[in-house]
């Protein structure tokens, strides 16, 4: 070490610690699967040590991971040399970045504006695939970007990498890509690890590591991954187009999977788009992004512009802002649901995560605190990929100093007082005050006056609140006795820092006397489901209307007879059949369907019934065949299948000749690209729900 001043020495000592740290944290990563901080912490720390060793260039450690892609590969698998580097892409974060990249560009084409082929940066992990006469021979982590982890008995369990080429394929191929797990996927196998006490992934791109480098094929076979390929490392034997995104497309007519979002842009201004545009749908697409890769489309020009010594000159990855940060856990409130379920909350000092700044995330159950060994006073990590409120994704260990405090989940329900039970088999405890419960009583009214529900229009949180806390309400029925006077008196506050009170007022109790009157006239699965019975959602609704022919045919209904119609399991059946048997459920139901002659405070509403109309009505798509893919924004697939049903149409799970349409959500995946080889009509999702209110099942937004 050189002589150094005072200031220098302490710069020095950073510099050696944040070279410890970033070690430390990238065998965490890639070694052991147990991330210990979020992707925007290391990245923090790596641009600090970055800017120290520009500052200081007589500070040059060989163990500084500036100087390496990735980490050091596992012994328990056999090194892989790239014949070709596998390097890493370097990061911008700011505007003015882009605008440098683009000046970069401009001035190496010498063109009035570069053309480029953008595409979402995958959150997975980065492998290169061989294959020689067609034939999938390796499979290798990137490894320190020069020597990987073999893994090909492990790739090979992965449905989206095809072990033999299609078409015309040279004689020797290296394609790079990333393995990734769908969000879906992460969830489903999640909930899986919950219920049986297995490993819980963090992240998506965690999983996709872990599920990767098992040391058991078997293991990695059960894991829900796929694999998109961005680039072309080498190839032998074949003459390749002269652009990238044309060579993407080559990979494409080959069988290996390559992202649909993946487009040509033209100058800084295409740039700046593309990244809004997937900022944009980053929240909508079953899979993680975080950013955009930008390469320049000319592969002539990429080969001319070469390399650094770890990142090509040609690219750039535009991250977004991080979608998982760290934060203080100040504290744990419990909030009650509609159906009783008593969801912890916990309480943040405020972050910044994802494009909005976060302060409340959901610890889900009592089951998930006791998995994370969470306490109050924890430093977490907060994530909010996919997802509305966001989570807690792990503790920082590291940061404890002995004074947190356990949390202590309630025995009985802080709204009501009432014992909270958890059924054997469940994981969700439950109030058992039923609609004595304010918090029941408050979700179910906001449920039951939805627009898909009873479509009650005007009765906002406020206005519900005052209606339970002034017990004007008791149960939904109690909506329909509801005079001008009970509605007008209704004291809510104004809002702001004063929060002065106001009354209601006539003129809006009257409006929500007529909306109350003007949804005495609904459909039964529409009433079914303002009913807010457990596991009946707007599908399930719709099939058991197209099954029974009245509201008391239903009510009569047995488990059997439930089972045997289309997405109506044994829970799902045992839910509506004890809903129906419960005494105040039916005195509910006859106070709102009776008429004021025939009951004190009869609401009179008339559920009418849709089975003879689906029976008799023609079918506008009888005979043709519909094929889903992708993610739906606005339904779940299932709902989206029933509609399809009630049209006649049949919605099957593959794409063939036969196949009328493709109904395209987000994320489609290789229906969408085998539809459009056999010239097959894609359909959006907005096109879809435009067919389905031209055909009456959508209300016009």
């Amino acid at each position: 070490m050189p002589k150094q001043n005072t200031v220098s020495r302490t710069k020095f000592e950073r510099y050696q610690e944040l070279i410890e740290t970033l070690n430390r944290w990238s065998k965490a990563y890639y070694v052991d699967d147990e991330p210990l901080v979020p992707d925007a912490e290391y990245d923090r720390l790596y641009q600090e040590l970055e800017a120290l060793e520009r500052e200081n260039p007589e500070f040059a450690d060989p163990a500084s991971p500036t100087r390496r892609v990735g980490d050091a590969p596992l012994s328990a698998f056999a090194p892989v040399t790239h014949r070709f580097p596998l390097m890493s892409i370097g990061d911008i974060f700011e505007d003015s970045e882009l605008t440098d990249f683009n000046r970069r560009m401009l001035e190496a084409e010498g063109v009035g504006a570069v053309e480029y082929c953008a595409e979402p940066k995958l959150d997975g992990l980065a492998v290169s695939l061989i294959y020689e006469d067609g034939l999938l021979v390796q499979a290798a982590t990137r490894g320190d970007g020069k020597t990987g982890e073999n893994v090909t008995a492990n790739a090979r369990t992965i449905k989206a990498i095809p072990l033999k080429l299609h078409g015309n394929y040279p004689k020797l191929l290296d394609v790079r890509g990333e393995v990734f797990m769908p969000r879906d996927g992460f969830e489903a196998w999640n909930k899986k690890a919950r219920d049986l006490g297995g490993k819980v992934f963090v992240n998506p791109r965690n999983a996709a590591a872990g599920s990767l480098r098992q040391l058991n094929p078997k293991i990695t076979a059960q894991r829900p991954l796929t694999f998109n390929a961005y680039y072309i490392g080498y190839a032998e034997g074949a003459e390749l187009p002269p652009t990238q995104y044309e060579r993407l497309q080559y990979l494409k007519s080959l069988g290996i999977p390559v992202n649909p979002l993946v487009e040509v842009v033209k100058g800084e201004d295409g740039l700046r788009n593309y990244y809004k545009g997937m900022g944009e749908k980053r929240q909508s697409l079953n899979y993680d992004i975080d950013g955009v890769v930008l390469k320049v489309n000319s592969i002539a020009v990429q080969e001319r512009l070469g390399f650094t010594a770890k990142v090509p000159r040609w690219a750039v990855a535009y991250k977004f802002p991080p979608e998982e940060m760290i934060t203080r856990l100040l504290q744990v409130e419990f909030q009650v649901g509609r159906t009783g379920a008593v969801t912890p909350v916990a309480r943040l000092n405020p972050v910044y995560v994802g494009g909005v700044t976060v302060s409340n995330a959901t610890l889900h159950n009592e089951d998930e605190i006791r998995r994370l060994g969470v306490k109050i006073g924890d430093y977490v990590i907060v994530r909010r990929a996919g997802d509305v409120i966001p989570q807690i994704a792990g503790v920082v260990l590291e940061k404890r100093d002995g004074h947190e405090l356990d949390i202590a989940f309630p025995q009985t329900c802080p709204e009501c007082g009432s014992a909270i039970e958890r059924l054997e088999g469940e994981s969700v405890a439950r109030c058992t005050g039923g609609l004595i419960c304010p918090a029941q009583l408050r979700e179910g009214i906001r449920h039951f006056v939805s627009r898909d529900a009873m479509d009650i229009e005007g009765f906002g949180d406020r206005i519900v609140e005052e209606l339970v806390g002034s017990k004007k309400v008791s149960s939904v029925a109690d909506l329909y006795a509801l005079t001008e006077s009970d509605l007008a008196s209704l004291t809510l506050d104004t809002g702001g820092l004063e929060k002065k009170p106001r009354l209601l007022g006539v003129a809006t109790a009257r409006k929500l006397l007529k909306n109350i009157e003007n949804s005495k006239h609904v459909p039964l699965n529409r009433f079914v489901y303002a009913l807010g019975i457990r596991d009946v959602g707007q599908s399930t609704a719709l099939t058991l209307a197209h099954r029974y022919h009245s509201l008391s045919e239903l009510m009569a209904a047995t488990e059997g007879e439930l089972m045997e119609l289309n997405d109506i399991g044994k829970i799902c059946a045992e839910h509506i059949v004890d809903f129906f048997k419960e005494p105040h459920n039916q005195d509910v139901i006859s106070r709102l369907t009776a008429r004021p002659e025939e009951l004190l405070f009869g609401a009179g509403v008339e559920v009418f019934s849709i089975a003879e109309d689906f029976a008799a009505a023609p079918k506008p798509l009888a005979g043709k065949t519909y094929v889903l893919t992708g993610t739906l924004s606005s339904m779940s697939r299932s709902e989206a299948k029933s509609y399809l049903q009630a049209l006649g149409a049949t919605a099957a799970g593959s794409v063939s000749k036969k196949t009328t349409a493709v109904i395209a959500g987000e994320a489609a995946g290789s229906k969408l690209t085998k539809a459009q080889d056999l010239g097959i009509e894609i359909l959006s999702e907005d096109d879809f729900t435009a067919m389905l209110r031209e055909y009456g099942l959508l209300k016009e937004s």
